[in-house]
């Protein structure tokens, strides 16, 4: 997953430069390629951290002699995820300071103090520290410290994010917030929870039984609101922009490509997980033998490809 949305990233980062202004100090390629990477990293660290979170619900808590040993390494690597997700915020935070002021040793602290955009990385970073401290709880004393106050923390840690995107630029403000915690936040527990389920229980049938039908339902609901939401704050940007006008503009500026990439995106991975849900979940609940995990890798691919676009997309200028 991490491979193709770092290439994905890459190319429609790339693409989506803006061309140099005579007169402009340009903030030069470690931040243009540099910053998307940082946040392309905190994305994938936070939805690895939520998913590692909500394995303890898919499993239950009926049997712990039995699921005790994948919970152990499940929160063992929630702890590495979050702190990777603290250090990725900050550089992301770092590199957004020298953004605004290039040529100038970037600070950190006066971008903090006037932009959105860092107050944001900054309350996110605090969750996920905050997260590893509970999840080094967890590590101690197992399910002591509770899988939902986890879930919670990881949760409330995405929601600063969307300010960095151009739902923070829209006059309905409260509106496109809503709408882009909600995408955000779905995302993250749909991808993140179908790759704890790849990495952690592809090959252990009675598990994966357990938690697969639970976690089929969540994916469907969020399923949903990820593509609602998705679409509806893409469009309201090419809808509102003074310089663009729908339904052209989805195809005569970068934005819309993207905008269109990401939908494309969306509806594979629709009817990979429908595969999954209608075609494999009932001979996985019965313990029989199923390419799950070759479906699972496949589904996360994609996802992988439409959470490139999507840093992409926080970046990408509308007109």
């Amino acid at each position: 997953m991490g491979g193709a949305a770092l290439l994905t990233l890459l190319v429609a980062t790339w693409w989506t430069l803006p061309g140099a202004v005579p007169g402009i100090t340009a903030p030069g390629p470690l931040i243009e390629y540099g910053l998307p990477v940082a946040r392309l990293i905190l994305d994938l660290c936070a939805l690895a951290t939520v998913g590692l979170s909500l394995l303890p619900r898919f499993l239950g808590f009926d049997d712990p002699g039995r699921t005790e040993a994948t919970l152990s390494r499940a929160r063992s690597w929630a702890v590495l995820t979050a702190f990777g997700w603290t250090l990725a915020a900050l550089a992301a935070m770092v590199l957004s300071a020298a953004e605004v002021t290039p040529g100038e040793a970037p600070d950190p602290a006066a971008y903090v103090a006037r932009i959105g955009n860092g107050q944001g990385l900054v309350i996110s970073a605090a969750c996920a520290l905050v997260y590893t401290c509970f999840g080094l709880l967890a590590v101690r004393f197992g399910e002591k410290v509770p899988a939902e106050l986890r879930v919670a923390v990881a949760i409330f840690g995405l929601l600063p994010l969307p300010v960095s995107g151009h739902a923070s630029n829209w006059y309905w403000h409260d509106l496109s917030m809503v709408s882009m915690e909600l995408h955000v936040a779905a995302a993250s527990a749909w991808t993140g929870g179908l790759v704890a389920l790849g990495v952690l229980l592809a090959r252990d049938r009675e598990l994966l039984a357990r938690a697969l039908p639970r976690f089929s339902r969540l994916a469907t609901v969020a399923l949903v609101v990820v593509a609602v939401s998705g679409l509806f704050n893409g469009l309201v940007e090419l809808a509102l922009s003074p310089t663009t006008r729908l339904p052209g503009s989805l195809f005569t500026t970068h934005y819309g490509w993207l905008v269109v990439a990401k939908t494309v995106f969306a509806g594979v991975i629709a009817v990979l997980g429908a595969n999954i849900r209608w075609r494999l979940l009932p001979g996985v609940a019965r313990r029989q033998a199923t390419a799950f995990a070759a479906w699972a890798l496949l589904e996360i691919t994609v996802m992988g490809l439409a959470y490139g676009v999507a840093v992409a997309l926080t970046r990408a200028a509308v007109a």
